[in-house]
C-alpha cells in the first residue's frame, strides 16, 4: 500500500512539475521512481526531506529567473531539470534508503540528512548567489572573479547555502519528531533531534563547499571557439568547445555526486560525535 501511495502521489507532484517546465520528461519519470521508493521503502522522514528538498530548490530556481538567465550560456544544466541531474541530486539518497529499508541502522539516516542537506545547500547558493551585486571570489585564491565562474563563492551565496542547510536540518527534525523513526536505537531524545539538525548544517555546508572546491580545480571547464566565453558546455555558439581545464568525465552531475558523500558523511561524523558527547 505504502508503494502505491508513494506512487501516486510521485506521480502527481513529478506532473506538475513536468507541467510547470521544472522537470524534463526523463526528469519526471526518475522522479516518480524516486517518490515512489522514498515513501514505499522510507518513512516521512526520507519522502518529506525530498519533497523539501524538490519544492524549495524549484522556488528559486523560478525566483527571478530572467535576471538568472544571463547564465545560461555558462552553466552546463539550467532550468528544467533531467533525468540525470534527478539522479545526481536524489540517488544516492534513493540508495541509502533502500540500504536502510533492508538493514536499519542510525548511520543512514544521517548520512541521507546529510546528502540532503548537500544538494539543497548547492541549489540555494547557486540560485540565490547568482544574484549578488557584488562580485564573486575565486574559493582557491580569494580573487574577483566574473559571475558564474565555477568554484566561484559570494557572502550572498554562502549566506543562501547555509540557510538551505539549516532548512534541511529543521525539516528532518520536524519529520523525525512526527515520524519517531524506530531505526535510531538511541534514546529518543531532544539531544538526538539535535544532533541531527546541527549534522545536517554541517554536512549540508561541508558539502557546498566542497562543491566550490571541485568546481574550481578538477571539474571540466571549455572555451568557447568562436566567442572565447568560458563554459560548462560542450557546445557554444553553435560550434564544439575546447577543454581548458578539469577532466572530461567530470562534469556538474559528478560534482554534485562528491559532493553529497562528502556532506553525507560530515553530517554523520557530526551526528555520532554529539550523540556521544550527550551520552
Amino acid at each position: 500500500m505504502d508503494v502505491l501511495i508513494g506512487f501516486a502521489g510521485s506521480v502527481l507532484v513529478a506532473g506538475a512539475a513536468y507541467k510547470k517546465k521544472s522537470l524534463t520528461l526523463s526528469g519526471a519519470l526518475a522522479a516518480v521512481v524516486m517518490g515512489t521508493v522514498y515513501y514505499g521503502l522510507g518513512s516521512l522522514l526520507w519522502f518529506g526531506l525530498l519533497l523539501t528538498f524538490f519544492i524549495t530548490s524549484t522556488m528559486w530556481t523560478k525566483w527571478k529567473k530572467r535576471a538568472k538567465s544571463q547564465f545560461d550560456h555558462v552553466f552546463e544544466k539550467t532550468g528544467q531539470r533531467d533525468a540525470h541531474q534527478v539522479l545526481a541530486n536524489g540517488g544516492l539518497g534513493m540508495v541509502l534508503c533502500v540500504i536502510h529499508y533492508f538493514y536499519p541502522h542510525e548511520a543512514w539516516l544521517f548520512l541521507f540528512v546529510g546528502v540532503m542537506a548537500t544538494v539543497n545547500a548547492d541549489t540555494w547558493a547557486t540560485e540565490i548567489g547568482s544574484l549578488s551585486k557584488q562580485p564573486p571570489r575565486s574559493l582557491l585564491s580569494g580573487r574577483v572573479v566574473p559571475a558564474g565562474t565555477s568554484g566561484a563563492v559570494s557572502a550572498l551565496g554562502t549566506s543562501a547555502a547555509v540557510s538551505g542547510a539549516m532548512t534541511i536540518g529543521l525539516a528532518a527534525m520536524l519529520f523525525l519528531y512526527a515520524a519517531e523513526d524506530a531505526a535510531f536505537r538511541f534514546p529518543y531524545t531532544w539531544w538526538l533531534l539535535l544532533a541531527v539538525g546541527i549534522g545536517a548544517l554541517v554536512g549540508g555546508v561541508a558539502g557546498c563547499f566542497t562543491d566550490s572546491f571541485l568546481g574550481a580545480t578538477v571539474q571540466a571547464s571549455y572555451q568557447c571557439t568562436a566567442c572565447g566565453a568560458w563554459t560548462e558546455k560542450r557546445q557554444h555558439c553553435g560550434k564544439p568547445t575546447v577543454r581548458k581545464r578539469g577532466f572530461a568525465w567530470m562534469n556538474n552531475d559528478a560534482v554534485n555526486m562528491i559532493s553529497s558523500m562528502v556532506g553525507g558523511l560530515a553530517a554523520w561524523g557530526t551526528g555520532v560525535l554529539l550523540l556521544f558527547l550527550g551520552s
